[in-house]
């Protein structure tokens, strides 16, 4: 009779084995092709390290190093005897009756790897045990899944650590420490029948451990890896392919994996197989490998730095288990934070939106080491084990999973800006929300307390790619004041809150030097108005927002730029703001900020890195002060090249610096004067970040003391061109141009008269009315600020906000007019209210929603001559239908009512 080596399609193997998997489609609640939510479910723990993990028809076998199992964190049940296995129900993460004691004489048991034949009866352990509930056997053991026994006839002697285990109809896969097996050679890898234990002619020798073992799908060939250098005597370090019948080397890799590097799993599928890997020491390669089974030959490689430990293809995507740290590599995120679950799509190196995480835990230290799929009905669970103790963030042991679905994890909620540097339009900008398991989100934009949405938008984000998004309301009138929300929603429908109220007034003329900017091409503009951290938004149409770092002072007074914005001031120690997502810079550049200081201890201003929250290993295109104040401008091209000012520039003022590059060379001007150039046209070329405030500068000519600056710094501008000479001076003298400034002025008292109720005072009333029949009237107390000097007053608005009650907003039109008798809000009544002023200063009209911020123009003229003093007026109608209003005393007023009071040059 042939010995068939086919694999079941359905095999669910540990990661040890490292087979694949095949599944139902995606669930739609997450972002597709990812098939699991990030939301992490409650499961029994260990008090130990998970090494292993199996399947087999809802039933997931878990074997590692510990003795006991517990319920989840704040989970009911009492601790359970578990020596070194546990047997878990898929779907309830609870133990099932299954119980197994892998144990050994003397010295610590351990079971390693796990797998289930393709039948589905019979699980294989592998390990360093002598004895499965009081049966001997010699560190790999055959299971009776129905009966959970150990079967006595199944006895091969390996002489050392089994590590991984591959199984087929008939035979079963090792790989591990040994150097025997039934006593005859067998080095490090051995086959045996998998009913008898029977040992196998398969002959694959290897001169270190082996650690991974997978049979191919047609199961004609053998996937080997692990430390060795020699496979049957030829050069193959780490991986090798080889006859699973002779166990004769079908493909060797010499020099394909780093010397200080090993394969610790290995993964397939019906088109390829993926090792997981890891290093040590310097030049080391962690990260994984695709490779096609049409050639052997590699797909693609995924250079980043964290030791992998298990790989799982799963319909079309590899989920992996390691501590990635370091992904610049591949243009993904610089070293920092470890993250220890990884998902990507089979075909190439680019990491998909699904980031749960565990932390390093017990041991080494290296968070989770195994994964499976299960299934119970319609859901699929992702089972892992490790040595972690915490999962997303939270306490968990040793095991966790997660499921198809639901999908119950919220996206952050946005953290929004606006701007508005001209008439006519409001730019209102985000940062990028994170979801964990949703890449693609849609955002809603509110307008004015509005329930409903003035635009919507899908996005994509990664934890490390939040980019800017931004929406241009055109819709808006010079000298109105507009609030703005956001909120996120994921796939499943998961609703972020809505985000803070940001608000902006649009200017009755353009912003000189801003509109400049922006109009000479800048495709990153940071003027740093935001209030709150650590969102920096780009003014331009680029949406390259920053992102803040460890506390810089917001909202510095007074800016570099005549206007409303303002500046950004940083400590020197290690405050920086960085861009927000990678890029490059393949040609002509200029970059331009204006900077204040005193400081003596130097530091970078602005300049190009290859990090975001630690100092960079690659960085140039810079601009530095030295200790004595002096300016250098700097790129790289093998060394160090600079031009620099012979004058200091560390006094106190405020300076505007600007340094370019093109095919003409270098140059580098201040306060709109060229100060030196050279002839350089290269620099360094890599992915990188701006940053502002700080970076590595060790090895630069004239290094300061410090690598962070000290001072403030405004309006950052990065231009995909030189800017001219006439530009550079253009700038420098529009910064001082006269710019309007607004004022908000909030009412000091307001309060309502009602026809129906004469002799009652509101005062204290969170609400205000209009209507003509039967009367309502609201009246406000305003103190004018007096005109700054050389201006005079361009606009005013009244702006009110509708209450959220019922028929809170009005068809009808109300009018603005003076009041010129006198009044307190805490004495005012229909029967003593004050005497109305001549005239009509304007009129608010469309009022028809509520909790809506409104707003009426007002006549400049009429109030001009009450600049800087107090002033009443108030709000009347000739119609029966009622609007309501909150008062100054509500919290839901949006600071309203106010007076938006725009000053300029005559």
């Amino acid at each position: 009779m042939g010995r068939s080596r086919g694999l079941s399609a359905a095999l669910i193997l540990s990661v040890i084995a490292g087979l694949g998997v095949t599944v139902a489609p995606p669930a739609a609640a997450v972002t597709p092709p990812v098939a699991f939510t990030a939301d992490d479910l409650p499961t029994w723990q260990t008090n130990g390290i998970v090494w292993a993990l199996a399947e087999a028809q809802g039933t997931v076998f878990v074997g590692g190093t510990f003795s006991q199992v517990r319920p989840p964190e704040g989970g009911s049940g009492t601790a359970q005897d578990a020596v070194n296995f546990v047997a878990m129900n898929a779907a309830t993460g609870a133990p099932t009756p299954c119980h197994l004691s892998f144990t050994i004489g003397s010295g610590s048991a351990t079971v390693r790897s796990l797998v289930v034949s393709p039948d589905k009866k019979t699980l294989y352990a592998g390990g360093y045990f002598s004895a499965v509930n009081g049966v001997e056997v010699s560190s790999l053991a055959a299971i009776d899944i129905a009966t959970c026994t150990p079967k006595a006839d199944f006895h091969p002697s390996f002489s050392a650590t089994v590590r991984a285990l591959a199984v087929t109809d008939d035979t079963v896969y090792a790989g591990g420490d040994f150097g025997t097996v039934q006593g005859e050679t067998r080095q490090r890898y051995a086959a045996v029948d998998s009913g008898t234990g029977a040992l196998r002619p398969f002959t694959a020798n290897v001169d270190l451990p082996g650690r991974a073992v997978a049979v191919t799908p047609d199961g004609k060939d053998v996937v080997l890896g692990g430390d060795f250098f020699t496979v049957n005597g030829s050069d193959s370090h780490a991986l090798a392919v080889v006859d699973a019948t002779t166990g004769d080397n079908v493909k060797t890799y010499p020099n394909f994996i780093e010397t200080n590097s090993v394969v610790k799993t290995i993964g397939t599928d019906a088109t390829g197989f993926y090792t997981g890997n890891e290093g040590t020491g310097g030049g080391v390669f962690d990260g994984r490998i695709a490779l096609n089974l049409s050639d052997l030959d590699q797909r693609w490689r995924d250079t980043c730095l964290g030791a992998t430990q298990a790989v799982l293809s799963y319909e079309s995507v590899l989920y992996s288990a390691s501590h990635a740290h370091d992904c610049s590599s591949v243009g993904e995120f610089p070293d920092g934070k470890r993250n220890h679950l990884l998902a990507q799509p089979t075909t190439s190196v680019g990491k998909l939106g699904w980031f749960p995480n565990t932390n390093d835990g017990l041991g080494e230290s290296i968070g989770p080491r195994a994964l499976a799929v299960s299934d119970s009905g319609s859901t699929k669970y992702l089972w892992v084990g490790g040595e972690f103790t915490t999962v997303n963030a939270a306490p968990a042991q040793g095991l966790t999973r997660f499921a198809s679905s639901p999908d119950t994890g919220v996206p952050g909620v946005p953290q929004v800006s606006a701007a508005s540097i001209k008439p006519g339009t409001v730019q209102v900008r985000w940062r990028s929300s994170t979801d964990l398991d949703d890449s693609k989100l849609t955002y809603k934009v509110y307008r004015n307390g509005s329930s409903t949405p003035i635009h919507t938008a899908d996005g994509d984000s990664l934890w490390w790619s939040r980019p800017q998004m931004s929406f241009t309301d055109t819709d808006v009138t010079a000298g109105q004041t507009y609030s703005y929300r956001v909120t996120a929603t994921d796939a499943a429908g998961n609703a972020s809150g809505l985000s803070p109220t940001v608000t902006v007034t649009v200017p009755a003329s353009a912003e000189a030097y801003p509109s400049a900017v922006i109009d000479d091409g800048a495709t990153q503009y940071w003027r740093y108005d935001e209030s709150i951290s650590p969102f920096i938004g780009d003014s331009s149409s680029s949406d390259n927002s920053g992102i803040q770092l460890n506390g810089p002072s917001l909202r510095q007074t007074p800016a570099a730029v005549n206007g409303p914005s303002t500046a950004i001031g940083f400590d020197g120690t290690d405050q920086a703001v960085y861009s927000d997502r990678p890029s490059t810079v393949p040609g002509a550049y200029s970059v331009e900020t204006w900077f204040r200081t005193t400081t003596d201890r130097g530091g970078k201003l602005v300049g190009f890195g290859n990090n975001t929250t630690k100092t960079s290993g690659n960085y140039d295109k810079h601009i530095y002060m030295t200790n004595a104040g002096n300016l250098v401008f700097g790129v790289y091209t093998g060394g160090t090249r600079t031009i620099s000012t012979s004058g200091s520039y560390n006094d106190g003022d405020w300076h505007h610096v600007v340094a370019t590059q093109d095919s003409s060379g270098m140059k580098l001007y201040v306060d709109g004067a060229l100060k030196d150039s050279g002839n350089v046209t290269g620099n360094q070329a890599y992915t990188g970040y701006w940053r502002v405030g700080g970076d590595q500068l060790n090895g630069w000519p004239q290094q300061p003391t410090s690598n962070f600056f000290a001072g403030q710094i405004d309006d950052t501008a990065i231009y995909p061109s030189a800017l001219s000479a006439q530009q550079v001076t253009h700038h420098y003298q529009l910064a001082s141009a006269p710019a309007d400034t607004v004022s908000t002025v909030p009412a000091t008292d307001d309060t309502y008269a009602n026809a129906g109720a004469p002799n009652t005072n509101y005062g204290t009333s969170s609400s205000l009315a209009v209507r003509g029949t039967s009367a309502y009237a609201s009246y406000f107390h305003f103190t004018l600020p007096s005109a700054p000097a050389g201006t005079v007053l361009k606009s005013a608005r009244l702006s009110v906000k509708t209450s959220t009650q019922s028929g809170g907003g009005s068809a009808d039109s109300q009018s603005v007019v003076p009041v010129s008798g006198a009044w307190t809000e805490t004495a005012l009544t229909y029967n003593n209210r004050p005497a109305l002023g001549s005239g009509t200063l304007g009129t608010l009209s469309g009022a028809t929603d509520g909790s809506t911020v409104y707003s009426a123009s007002l006549d400049t003229a009429a109030l001009s001559s009450s600049l800087g003093s107090s002033y009443s007026l108030a709000l009347t109608s000739t119609g029966t239908d009622s609007l309501w209003l909150w008062s100054s005393e509500a919290t839901a007023n949006d600071g309203t009512p106010q007076l938006v009071l725009t000053f300029g040059a005559p």
